[in-house]
């Protein structure tokens, strides 16, 4: 199995419940449920916070925002929003779309680097969604790289693991994760595609802590080889 985390950061005035969020930091809203297929996806999501939070929500349920599309403009897909609960300090959402051709969304990308397999967790806070990817192995550089090309909005990837290789004491998880981040970035290919800083600012992590992880990784390496 494979993890991705990472965080899309939306801009002022380009998405409104971004905007509706940064205006109420105590506010959240997570996916509780997603489900996708090629040409359509259904979801349903909790809201918590205040109660002019919560109404700005409510009232905007028909917007395009929860699409999930990761194009600013031109998704012209059809989408339906329900309110299923409101109570005090929380709202429950279920949304369905069908999806245009121009269209594409983490879910969707998801599916179509790791197949039906892939389990999606996503919590937004202010201008950020944090997304969450579980899926089975796959070309998560591929994937990477689409985000990054799709997304109108600043991504940043935190998180490139196999959880599975956790229970290898030899090498360090955080080493191991920071070593297969390099590979699927381009570290290591002759010219460079990344260098080591850049790598550092898309993991949200000190370079000289990068480069400490990925020295102490090629040392193992190293020792393995020779053995």
């Amino acid at each position: 199995m494979r993890e991705v985390e990472f965080v899309v950061a939306h801009e002022p005035g380009a998405n409104p419940v971004a905007d509706l969020l940064a205006d109420h930091p105590e506010a959240r809203l997570r996916s509780l449920a997603c489900h996708v297929t090629e040409t359509s996806l259904w979801r349903v999501d909790r809201a918590t916070g205040p109660s002019e939070a919560l109404d700005g929500l409510a009232d905007m349920a028909g917007a395009r925002y929860f699409t999930d599309c990761l194009v600013r403009d031109g998704c012209d897909g059809d989408w339906e929003t329900t309110v299923l609960d409101r109570s005090e300090g929380s709202l429950l959402l279920y949304s369905y779309w069908e999806r245009d051709a121009d269209c594409d969304s983490v879910p969707h990308l998801a599916r179509e680097h790791f197949g039906d397999g892939v389990v999606l967790d996503e919590t937004w806070r202010e201008r950020s969604q944090r997304w969450r990817v579980l899926a089975p192995d796959g070309p998560v550089g591929d994937f990477v790289a689409d985000v990054r090309s799709v997304a109108e909005a600043d991504v940043r990837f935190e998180r490139v693991s196999d959880p599975e290789r956790e229970a290898d004491d030899e090498l360090p998880p955080k080493q191991a994760d920071a070593l297969e981040a390099a590979v699927e970035a381009g570290y290591y290919e002759t010219p460079r595609e990344v260098e080591a800083y850049e790598l550092a600012d898309e993991l949200g992590i000190p370079g000289s802590t990068l480069t400490y992880r990925l020295r102490r990784a090629e040392s193992w390496l190293a020792k393995q080889y020779v053995e």
